[in-house]
């Protein structure tokens, strides 16, 4: 991250409601809404083992030294080294696949973003649209995601919406007054690895990358991942695009392709893929393939 943001977070950090070290409050743990993956685990387990860890003098971390950056604002390199330790320990591929292997600004939750597994703390992200659960009609609700066990949570500590800070969800936590309190392990906080506690409500949280596919976002001209994939194969399902034209950018052709679809649906011909076009479009597509497949009965041979 930016040393100017650096600064800005260390100021924060000081003054910040969450508790460290042994001073959390006591709660309730929340059981996690899907069974932790065995790597997921392994990731949060040697998260584990650095607590405590502190820079030495100048600033300088093994995280850094890893990323290439020894003197570098570290939040990104330590979760990025931790997932390298886990893919080397036990043979796995989750940097680049399931984590983003990064250190600036923005890059990461973008890197979320593109991959489908983005969560908004308010529902909305800028430049994209709002946000709901994968097959809900129901627009998602701010604070409304608990996040999981391995999940990266972003933080904004300015107005300009960039990240400022990241930290590994490691369980969440009900207090006795109903308050969601998120527990995370993070590095350079201010100068170390800790155990955090942050209320689910917290301004300064942006949104989460899950490991899992959890919600679905507006689409619109312009944007690229693999959201925009999968409903430039829906669009091919239905005849409305070429399989060529399946890039993960969502172009011209797709607007259009889009457009033609809403002609269809009954709905204003926007070329924007909001919710209630890609519920329906789920839903024609479904029954598509069936319109359009052909049946063959095939009867026993009569005995002579």
């Amino acid at each position: 991250m930016k040393a100017t943001l650096a600064l800005v977070a260390a100021l924060l950090f000081l003054f910040m409601p969450a508790a460290r070290g042994g001073e959390l409050p006591v709660a309730q743990l929340i059981e996690p809404a899907y069974p932790v993956q065995e790597r997921v685990q392994w990731v949060l387990d040697i998260a584990a083992e650095e607590l405590g860890y502190t820079e030495q003098r100048g600033g300088v971390t093994k995280y850094g030294q890893w990323a290439g950056d020894p003197k570098a604002e570290w939040c990104a390199e330590f979760l990025c080294w931790v997932v390298d330790q886990a893919d080397q320990r036990h043979g796995t591929r989750m940097l680049t696949t399931l984590f983003p292997r990064y250190g600036g600004t923005n890059t990461g939750r973008d890197w979320f973003l593109r991959e489908g597994r983005y969560i908004a703390r308010k529902g909305f992200v800028s430049d994209w649209g709002s946000q709901w659960y994968r097959g809900s009609s129901v627009t998602m609700e701010r604070n409304s995601y608990i996040p999981q066990p391995g999940d990266w949570v972003f933080f904004s500590y300015g107005s300009t919406g960039d990240t400022s800070h990241v930290a590994m969800v490691e369980s969440a936590w009900r207090q006795p007054d109903g308050q969601v309190l998120v527990q995370v392990l993070e590095g350079n906080n201010p100068s170390a690895v800790t155990r955090v506690r942050y209320p689910l409500d917290d301004w300064r949280i942006q949104g989460y990358g899950t490991v899992r596919d959890l919600a679905d976002i507006v689409l619109r001209m312009g944007l690229r991942g693999k959201k925009v994939s999968g409903l430039q194969q829906r669009l091919v399902q239905v005849a409305l695009l070429n399989q060529e034209d399946v890039t993960g950018h969502y172009s011209q052709r797709t607007s259009d392709a889009i457009k033609a679809f809403q002609q269809i649906a009954g709905y204003p011909t926007t070329g924007i893929a909001n919710q209630k076009t890609q519920l329906a479009l789920e839903e024609y597509a479904a029954g598509y393939k069936l319109r359009h497949s052909s049946f063959w009965v095939v009867s026993e041979p009569t005995a002579p």
